[in-house]
């Protein structure tokens, strides 16, 4: 093969091309060597037209460039030179000449020169400095970022933290924000200008050396701020102020402890801005600059700006959720009992387990006959709305409970009132956010009964009824229940009865209640049932540990219920004969047991009358067996049970009417009464007072 004849040296038009070249193309130009030493450069460039060109000819082209990295850029242009293979575009971080507190971005693209004999001359180097586009770049990436990651959440303190998360490190190097203090209760933020005596807390702050980083305040400090300042005159007049910070600025004599904190850090850069809606004051974001040097521009400022903007409104999202929320926590407060009823053979205590729904609710519901209603549920949903639900269901199950339903009955009766709550919500405007959100609450209610150590229970949804025996034996009762009540599914109710021993502990909940730890089985069941001498307060936070630790979805609300037998003492129980002497008998049997409870004797005398018309009435249009029943409780109790479904009517005689009469005389000398059916029959009674 021929050898190839040398390049004939340019001259003329070519030289003069080349040297027009690389004196003015805008792109930067170097010509290295196989060492790597700069033999020809352009002086075009901007940041090339005051360097001398005899400074970089002939020496290695990272001894005269400022680079950040300048082993990543050797081992770079080895490579092209080694393999040949050019590298197009890549990103290279430099000084510019002695100004060593900014960086600049170059874009530089190598190719290897060689001979068409094969041999390698040199290096061509094209620069394109691309500063301002990589920090526009920047830029676009703090806005991605903080769109993602600044709002996550409805809590005032934690969007805070977010933010400076985000600005620390890409935007400053320690980050401050502080909110005004009402704010984060969900009250209404003040109207600019804001006033100099509002308080304003420190919600979040972030520096390049974590916890240690100098600070005016701790966290959670709440303080008005000191004025004149720039953090105060960007409260006033809600515009950004950039200042650059030196021990000459007389507004740091006004605020001492943040003038000590800068100080400290080496801050040398500050840019404030405040967080504001609809000219209302949210707070302040405070951005230091400490290890970089160059100050905060134009550029930089409008950045911080549209961070403020973006995190003032998550903030006002969140301080209104948290303002409904605590309309809604209030609400509830006031529509639940403020505690349990306790009675002689029960004591209770609840459990709410932190949720998004704020329609959860219990009750104790006192019932004739020592019988306690226990009802627990939960409206699906949150926020007002749904306790406003609960609220209306709670009522309607205080005003069952007085009829003294079965609980199967009771529940149908409550789901027809769910279900025309529901077809209401249905005809709300299109509009509503409640047209779409449709109506459903799941339901527990249990009657227990102290003398026949009896619980009947019946559920909508999927509640569960748990039973800790005294020898620490635990069962899961299957709770019949339906739909959730307010469902168009139409499902009949059920009710079970099973029996509870005196000291059983009972838990009953609206939903599916785990085992009480992740291991699935009974064993903290049987740990509950062993500590009896604990309070139910105790009982119930170890609840709320196991519940809590469980992987699986639990209930929202439970009812924790401790089972004593009622005093056998303060009981009597008759059968009396189906005859007109049954009255008679029924009032000596009443004297005589009143007289041992030593019960006064004007009461004595009522309840003996009670109980003959009770009694008569039994004889007269009821069926046998009769029994009476007197309960000697809180309030006393005369109950006369047979077996025919008649219901009693209440009558207003006129004078000529020889009877009709008994039940008004009951109603007047009684401080309530009722009829309780059940599948054997009806049971009519009444219940005093007892004076002291």
């Amino acid at each position: 093969m021929a050898e190839s004849e040398p390049t004939a040296p340019l001259d003329g038009p070519e030289a003069a091309m080349l040297d027009a070249l690389f004196s003015q193309s805008p792109v930067g130009l170097h010509l290295l060597d196989t060492d790597l030493r700069v033999l020809r450069v352009n002086t075009a460039t901007p940041a090339m037209r005051d360097v001398p060109v005899d400074d970089l000819l002939g020496r290695r082209f990272d001894e005269v460039y400022g680079l950040v990295d300048p082993d990543e850029t050797m081992d770079l242009v080895r490579g092209v030179l080694d393999d040949g293979a050019p590298v197009v575009g890549h990103l290279v971080r430099a000084h510019h000449g002695d100004d060593f507190g900014k960086e600049y971005f170059h874009e530089v693209s190598v190719f290897r020169l060689q001979e068409p004999s094969g041999a390698v001359l040199g290096l061509a180097v094209a620069v394109v400095e691309v500063t301002a586009r990589e920090e526009g770049r920047a830029r676009e990436e703090v806005l991605r970022m903080t769109r993602e990651q600044v709002g996550r959440t409805l809590d005032v303190v934690r969007t805070c933290q977010e933010l400076v998360d985000v600005a620390v490190p890409l935007v400053a190097d320690i980050a401050v924000v502080e909110v005004v203090d009402a704010v984060l209760r969900g009250d209404e933020p003040p109207l600019a200008p804001l006033p100099q005596d509002v308080p304003l807390r420190r919600a979040a702050f972030r520096g390049g050396d974590g916890p240690d980083e100098p600070q005016a305040h701790p966290l959670g400090d709440v303080r008005a701020l000191p004025a004149p300042t720039p953090y105060t005159q960007a409260l006033s007049d809600l515009r950004p102020r950039s200042v650059t910070l030196d021990d000459d600025l007389p507004w740091l004599v006004a605020d001492p402890d943040r003038a000590a904190a800068i100080r400290a850090a080496g801050a040398h850069a500050l840019v404030t801005a405040p967080l504001t809606v609809r000219d209302t004051v949210l707070g302040l974001i405070s951005l230091y600059r400490t290890r970089r040097a160059e100050p905060y521009d134009g550029n930089d400022v409008n950045l911080v700006l549209q961070l403020a903007d973006h995190t003032a409104l998550c903030i006002d999202n969140a301080r209104r959720y948290t303002r409904e929320h605590t309309i809604a926590a209030t609400v509830q407060r006031q529509l639940l009992p403020r505690r349990p009823a306790s009675r002689p053979a029960l004591e209770t205590a609840y459990l709410l387990l932190p949720s998004d729904s704020g329609g959860q609710w219990y009750d104790t519901i006192p019932l004739p006959g020592t019988r306690t209603a226990l009802a627990v549920g939960g409206v699906v949903g949150e926020g007002l709305h749904a306790v406003a639900v609960m609220g209306q269901l709670r009522t309607v199950v205080r005003s069952l409970s007085d009829f003294d339903l079965e609980p199967d009955e009771l529940l149908a009766r409550l789901n027809d009132t769910a279900t025309f709550l529901a077809a209401e919500r249905a005809t709300l405007p299109t509009s509503d956010p409640l047209h779409r959100q449709a109506l459903a609450a799941h339901f527990a209610y249990a009657v227990y009964d102290p003398l026949t150590l009896t619980c009947t229970v019946a559920g909508a949804g999927d509640p569960s009824l748990v039973v800790i025996d005294a020898d620490g034996s635990a069962e899961v009762h299957e709770v019949p229940s339906g739909a959730l009540l307010g469902s168009a599914e139409g499902t009949p109710f059920a009710a079970t009865t099973f029996t509870v021993p005196a000291g059983s502990l009972l838990i009953l909940s609206d939903s599916r209640l785990p085992a009480l730890g992740p291991s699935g089985d009974r064993e903290a069941f049987r740990r509950l049932a062993g500590q009896a001498g604990r309070s139910l307060e105790d009982l119930r936070d170890d609840i709320l540990y196991a519940v809590a630790a469980d992987a699986e979805p639990g209930p929202t609300a439970l009812l924790i219920v401790r089972t004593h037998a009622f005093p056998a003492d303060r009981v009597a129980v008759w059968e009396l004969p189906d005859a007109p002497t049954a009255a008679a008998a029924a009032r000596r049997l009443v004297r005589d047991q009143l007289e041992q409870w030593e019960v006064a004797q004007e009461t004595a005398f009522d309840t003996e009358l009670i109980v003959s018309e009770l009694v008569t009435n039994a004889v007269r249009y009821g069926s046998p067996p009769l029994q009476l029943r007197v309960i000697n409780d809180r309030v006393l109790t005369c109950e006369v049970r047979d077996t025919s479904a008649s219901a009693p009517h209440l009558r207003h005689s006129s004078v000529a009417d020889e009877g009709g009469r008994g039940l008004f005389i009951v109603a007047q000398l009684a401080q309530d009464w009722g009829t309780r059916y059940s599948a054997e029959g009806k049971t009519i009674w009444t219940e005093q007072s007892r004076p002291g």
